[in-house]
């Protein structure tokens, strides 16, 4: 009776696999077939906005469907995060994150999700090298004329951020840490905020994303001093990398797509090849390069890698700087 009852078990599981399975596929083939929500969880106008409408808009197109973005800024991306961790697997309720994503866990004490198993990494899609600039009123040209200056007068300069987590804070807590300088931070809700916040002359300074940040570099609103990357940027070859300053610096500003947890793998699919798709149309190619942004196009298993690795590499710069979750 036990071996019976032990092959019938097995095979009922089997069976319920198979449907799953096969129910999962039939809902890509169909899907979607209702409006779709992209959250971005910073203010309008920062980078995850502007992506989030790049891709929504030619989605529609291509669907049919309506794809509405949902911007939710607070407390770092984890206002916004927390809606997709909560929403149904069914591949309505989407979500744009950028470098904060894999740092909230060692910054945050009690996050409300689980930053692996509630959420499916659908792609990783573009990455931007960020840019360090200053108003105008700031009397430095120059990186090293910058960190002259803080030098000068600890704590009389202030930088604005996303808030903790944020590529921008990353940036300026290595920066603060390779060049022995002091500085107040002033976090904001979001890129959108923090942005203004230095255009209007709150702030001394701020790390943001190129893209964001060149039309007042353009303009004369601001000042870049250095791009965080490696190599300077195509788009504005004329701003020194911060590494030619300080060897060895870098931080990129990467961006994905994100589902709820247990989204079945078949929709996850679907989803990272119509972002594939969407990055590789010659006009909105045209426009991320434009904009400073690279493609990466790195599917759900090269995401989920490249998050583990990511999580890895912070938590040990963390503990070296003694920077403990709050």
């Amino acid at each position: 009776m036990k071996t019976i009852l032990k092959t019938t078990t097995k095979t009922s599981a089997c069976v319920v696999a198979a449907v799953v399975a096969v129910s999962a596929a039939q809902g890509a083939d169909n899907y979607p077939t209702r409006p779709i929500r992209i959250v971005a969880p910073t203010s309008p106008g920062g980078a995850n906005d502007v992506l989030a409408r790049m891709l929504g808009i030619r989605m529609t197109q291509h669907w049919g469907q309506q794809v509405v973005v949902d911007v939710r800024p607070g407390a770092g991306g984890i206002v916004g995060s927390e809606i997709v961790a909560r929403a149904a697997p069914d591949g309505y309720t989407l979500l744009i994150v950028a470098n904060g994503y894999a740092l909230n866990p060692f910054l945050i004490t009690k996050l409300p999700y689980d930053t692996m198993k509630d959420f499916e990494r659908v792609t990783l899609f573009a990455s931007a090298p960020l840019v360090l600039v200053v108003h105008p009123t700031v009397a430095a040209q120059t990186v090293p004329q910058l960190i002259a200056l803080a030098r000068a007068k600890p704590n009389s300069l202030n930088y604005a951020s996303s808030g903790l987590g944020s590529g921008g804070w990353l940036s300026m807590e290595l920066l603060r840490s390779m060049s022995k300088i002091e500085m107040t931070h002033v976090p904001y809700k979001g890129a959108g905020q923090s942005n203004a916040a230095i255009v209007a002359g709150e702030v001394h300074m701020l790390v943001s994303a190129l893209p964001v940040s060149m039309q007042f570099i353009k303009a004369g609103r601001l000042r870049g001093l250095g791009v965080t990357s490696a190599k300077r940027a195509a788009v504005m070859p004329q701003i020194p990398t911060i590494a030619e300053a300080l060897p060895g610096y870098e931080v990129l500003n990467v961006f994905g797509m994100l589902a709820p947890g247990r989204t079945p793998p078949a929709l996850v699919n679907a989803l990272a090849q119509e972002v594939k798709r969407i990055t590789a149309l010659p006009d909105v190619k045209g426009q991320l390069d434009a904009m400073g942004f690279d493609v990466e196009n790195r599917g759900p298993a090269e995401f989920t890698v490249f998050i583990k690795a990511e999580m890895s590499k912070w938590q040990k710069v963390f503990a070296e700087r003694g920077i403990k979750p709050e």
